[in-house]
């Protein structure tokens, strides 16, 4: 597949002169491709901002070089905003204006003909869920609704690149469920998507590439199921009662404790090969009080590559939903 976007040794630092302190990026390399989505995932101040404000003209790099549909950042910025939009971690629409008039608006500045404007805009208020609430002031929508009104915003010139920073942060479940469906619907209809996000389940729904940045440098890339497979293998992990069960039958698996009360066996996942498992453990006579076949997430690339938890993990060991 051709490449849409790409970055080559890319530096940029924001520290003064004599500082001690590290760039924000280090010689960061990433592409891409045509019609896909690929997430960037980082810890805070990894550079995923810093990255997307390059690549969308708002920065330039302090070395290195990146292109967006053939443009050059620095060279070409002009060009690269006209196959461009960014959605940002803010959502930028008028709160006194309603949904329709701020899209009226967007498409004006943005020096579309007066008739593509009107069409175009009741095309996104129906695409986006957003028909039944396009008269009324926007300061009086629901935060989900006034982020999909961003993300309308930024296709109302049917942009080549779309880049969207940690679009769904502060939004509930739902809210961020409808988001994604709004992405692979963007995708269908041909535009590429660099999405930077903390949710680790958000890149493994939506990006068939992922990129972890760490320390300015791109540290881990590949699909989320490469990614995964770097840190581990799938398992059926077993909890008994007692550390007593467990040596009765970790023996006979033929594998080791993973602690006092747990056993994990290597699985290749299939029905056939769990039913072994099992009813070897049963053989024993020993019941389990829990058992269930674990793969390797994301969560475990990001911990492992860059000693980190995800933003999900982090909600959960808070007892709060992320």
């Amino acid at each position: 597949m051709t490449a849409i976007v790409t970055a080559e040794g890319l530096h940029k630092s924001f520290a003064r002169r004599g500082s001690s302190s590290p760039p924000v990026l280090d010689g960061l390399d990433l592409e891409l491709e045509e019609g896909q989505v690929l997430a960037l995932l980082g810890p805070n101040g990894a550079g995923k901002t810093t990255t997307v404000r390059i690549l969308a003209t708002l920065l330039r790099p302090d070395a290195g070089r990146a292109t967006v549909a053939g443009f050059d950042v620095v060279r070409d910025a002009r060009r690269v905003r006209e196959v461009i939009s960014l959605t940002g971690q803010q959502v930028a629409v008028d709160d006194k204006q309603s949904g329709a008039e701020n899209l009226t608006m967007m498409g004006r500045l943005a020096h579309l003909p007066r008739r593509v404007v009107r069409d175009r805009v009741a095309e996104l208020l129906t695409a986006f869920d957003l028909a039944d609430a396009a008269h009324r002031q926007v300061g009086t929508w629901s935060g989900g609704m006034r982020r999909r009104l961003d993300l309308a915003a930024g296709l109302l010139t049917r942009p080549r690149v779309m880049f969207l920073d940690e679009p769904t942060t502060g939004l509930d479940p739902r809210s961020r469920q409808a988001l994604w469906d709004v992405v692979r619907d963007v995708v269908d209809e041909g535009t590429s998507v660099f999405l930077t996000t903390q949710y680790l389940e958000e890149a493994d729904r939506l990006a068939q590439r992922v990129a972890l940045v760490d320390g300015g440098r791109i540290v881990a890339d590949g699909t989320p199921a490469q990614l995964k497979s770097q840190v581990g293998e799938a398992g059926v992990e077993l909890t008994f009662a007692t550390p007593s069960d467990v040596g009765r039958v970790a023996p006979a698996l033929g594998v080791a404790t993973v602690d006092g009360v747990r056993v994990r066996v290597p699985t290749d996942g299939s029905v056939g090969h769990v039913r072994t498992v099992l009813a070897a453990v049963e053989a024993t006579g020993v019941t389990p009080e829990h058992w269930e076949v674990r793969v390797p997430s994301l969560d475990d690339v990001f911990l492992t590559l860059t000693g980190h938890v995800g933003k999900e993990s982090s909600a959960r060991a808070a007892g709060v939903a992320a």
